[in-house]
């Protein structure tokens, strides 16, 4: 399993947010750069970066700043927030990450998915994000109808072979993830490759990711706890071999 840490951009600083509220964000650092040398120097292998600007507003709102950490950090990036439409794509895969990550446009327009898949394969992942099960959209403004394991599935069989999977209740409370949810969205969708986002605060929260024992639950995500300093990223990747 790989642990990926977050860096989530809001006003040109990192933050995390609790359960998703704009209103309700901690600042770690005005220089987002500067974290994601941090990030490699402590062992990050891969990285998430999100616009969470962009993901309120539904477009792109740090192309300058996301470009400057693809080019400081060591390995591959993955970038979502207010990808809806080729245009930001493009943009986004130029800029060197190694993943664009659709969100909301993956449940409101399939056809522009599909146009991407069709483009850049692989490079395409799909953030679904969600409450209770149901999937929320416009930066978790909105919750729809639709059950996270349906679209789960449906992206999948579109093609997708990275989808992220955050949710929502737990994201930022450090109480541990959603584990039945996280087993249901591996089952739902097993030709793809799932990421845990969510909760996730310990080393013991990764071994129970592991105790599913699902082949394609391959990666997490890990923000608060490594700022807050519940734990580090030496011990998250150790938990994860």
């Amino acid at each position: 399993m790989t642990i990926l840490p977050a860096i989530d951009l809001k006003d040109g600083r990192c933050v995390r947010l609790r359960q998703g509220r704009s209103e309700d964000a901690t600042v770690y650092g005005d220089d987002p750069v500067a974290q994601a040398k941090d990030w490699a120097a402590q062992g990050g292998r891969e990285l998430h970066v999100v616009d969470l600007d962009g993901a309120f507003s539904g477009s792109r709102c740090h192309s300058e700043v996301i470009a400057a950490i693809i080019k400081a950090f060591p390995g591959p990036v993955e970038f979502g927030g207010g990808i809806r439409g080729m245009d930001a794509v493009r943009a986004v895969i130029e800029s060197g990450a190694a993943r664009a990550i659709i969100g909301s446009a993956a449940l409101d327009d399939p056809e522009f998915l599909t146009a991407a898949l069709e483009e850049f394969g692989e490079r395409i992942a799909v953030g679904i994000d969600a409450r209770n099960g149901f999937v929320q959209t416009k930066g978790w403004v909105e919750t729809t109808a639709t059950r996270a394991t349906d679209l789960a599935a449906a992206v999948a069989k579109m093609g997708v072979k990275t989808i992220i999977y955050t949710d929502t209740a737990t994201d930022g409370m450090l109480g541990g993830p959603n584990i039945a949810q996280m087993s249901a969205i591996c089952d739902a969708a097993p030709t793809a490759n799932i990421t845990a986002s969510g909760g996730i605060s310990s080393p013991y929260d990764i071994a129970n990711l592991k105790a599913l024992e699902r082949p394609n639950l391959t990666a997490a995500i890990v923000g608060k706890a490594l700022y807050d300093g519940k734990t580090t990223l030496r011990e998250m990747n150790v938990a994860a071999i």
